[in-house]
């Protein structure tokens, strides 16, 4: 019954894509097979950060711009469950889309199982760490006593959550390296629309704050994480239906040959991630300087930022399934022309995007407060339009990472996330803290974060090394059972 429904981010996406094809910049045939696979993955990116965005809303519309203060300081630890998982799910993606396209359908159990065991096994002491000692490190942040008691309190239930959120992405990048990116999105948009729904009762309806927040993040996550499950053990999900691969969950997860696969894939895929997670601790100590209200504004703009970049969650994985498939079935100029015209659907997306928020800038930041003449609404409208020019670039740069990560050449898009960064949006958010450039240094920061990684991901995909690297993990390189 959903196929049915209307589906204005199709016609959107595919818009976009048959207007290129008409001007001869990408292959019509592929543009459609693109905006399939994508148009999931990005719904799903829209009700994942809608509701993160809703989180932000509620608790600064219940409690205030304190608790908008205190989620974010706590933003950086949550973020860890989706360092290692998405980092890992990306070893598994990998694998798999290589492994479909070749047909070789056996060696899929192992990759599945394997790559659940690390994340498990990854994530639990991060768990431990997180749930014993919220304010303490909420405390490394920022000296703000009512930011520490609110980000503490949300933090330590919240690291319950951190496994199960990890094994979600692992999920949803074993249906999307098959071809399906249509069953992720109905599980874990439903997650997220279920996560407001227990948001509205726990926060407004039991008066629970940041504290009913982070319960029903946990429930969500957990709830998403038995429908992948079930639904990979049964090959399908009632009410969903059928899935592109069956797994059994009782064969082997510690597979030597696998573990070494994944690791080599994945290590660099978890550094970049924990490049951006790992910046964000100075970063937010940093902001920090400027006051709590520019925290809170900067916090906004961080959601509004996740939205635009909505469409970065199903081109680049787009990119990583077809690239992948491309190269399982032996066709490497299939897989470069793959990469090359799902980047201009991209940049394009993000570009329309991009201009609606920098326009209605102003209404989108008083959603989130509950004072729209306070202090914090100036600062976010003007970080919110900072991002909203640099976030193009990730159309660019998210594109090619995502096709880099299909044949296993990952460490390229760690280096320019590392670069963007560290070289570039920490130092510039310092000075602006610092020196007379203020409030610019915040602007500049967002650009540092995007343009970097973009122009080191096109150069590395331009080069065609990857087609070298990516024949070590095609199947007739593996061996794996079921």
């Amino acid at each position: 019954m959903l196929s049915r429904l209307p589906n204005p981010i199709r016609r959107f996406v595919l818009a976009i894509a048959l207007l290129l094809a008409r001007v001869g910049a990408v292959d019509e045939t592929r543009a459609r097979r693109t905006t399939d696979l994508a148009w999931p993955r990005i719904l799903t990116g829209v009700a994942r950060k809608s509701k993160s965005a809703v989180d932000i809303a509620m608790v600064g519309i219940a409690v205030g711009p304190a608790a908008i203060a205190g989620i974010g300081f706590a933003g950086p630890f949550w973020g860890l469950a989706f360092t290692v998982g998405g980092g890992f799910a990306t070893g598994a993606i990998a694998l798999i889309s290589q492994r479909y396209g070749a047909e070789a359908f056996d060696q899929i159990g192992q990759a599945v199982r394997t790559s659940s065991f690390i994340v498990v096994a990854a994530t639990l002491p991060i768990t431990v760490a997180l749930f014993a000692f919220p304010a303490e490190l909420i405390g490394l942040l920022t000296n703000d006593p009512r930011a520490i008691e609110l980000g503490g309190a949300y933090l330590q239930i919240v690291a319950l959550g951190i496994p199960f959120a990890g094994l979600n992405l692992v999920g949803g990048r074993v249906l999307i390296g098959a071809d399906d990116s249509w069953t992720p999105m109905v599980i874990r948009g439903g997650g997220a629309v279920a996560n407001i729904g227990l948001n509205v009762v726990l926060i407004f309806g039991l008066g629970l704050g940041v504290v009913g927040a982070a319960i029903g993040t946990v429930l969500a996550n957990v709830a998403v994480t038995l429908a992948f499950g079930i639904g990979l053990a049964l090959g399908r999900l009632p009410g969903v239906g059928a899935f592109p691969v069956s797994v059994s969950f009782r064969g082997r997860y510690v597979h030597r040959e696998t573990i070494a696969d994944m690791v080599r894939i994945s290590t660099p895929a978890v550094g970049r991630r924990m490049v951006w997670t790992g910046a964000r601790f100075p970063l937010l100590a940093i902001i920090a300087l400027f006051g709590s209200h520019v925290v809170a504004a900067y916090v906004i703009s961080r959601q509004v930022w996740g939205l635009m970049n909505t469409p970065g969650w199903g081109f680049g994985l787009s990119a990583s399934s077809l690239v992948g498939q491309s190269l399982g079935e032996g066709d490497e100029a299939g897989a470069e022309a793959y990469g090359h015209e799902i980047m201009r659907i991209s940049v394009v997306t993000y570009a329309i995007g991009s201009a609606v928020v920098f326009v209605f800038a102003d209404p989108i930041v008083v959603l989130f407060v509950d004072d729209p003449t306070g202090e914090t609404v100036d600062v976010a409208v003007g970080l919110v339009r900072a991002a909203a020019i640099a976030v193009i670039a990730r159309g660019i740069g998210g594109t090619y990472a995502g096709a880099l990560d299909a044949t296993g050449d990952t460490r390229w898009p760690f280096y320019s996330r590392a670069v963007g960064m560290f070289g570039v949006a920490i130092p510039v958010a310092y000075l602006g803290a610092t020196t007379a450039l203020g409030l610019w240094g915040l602007y500049l920061s967002y650009f540092g974060q995007s343009l970097v990684p973009a122009a080191v991901n096109y150069y590395r995909f331009s080069t065609g090394k990857w087609k070298a690297i990516s024949q070590q993990y095609r199947p007739d390189a593996a061996t794996g059972d079921d």
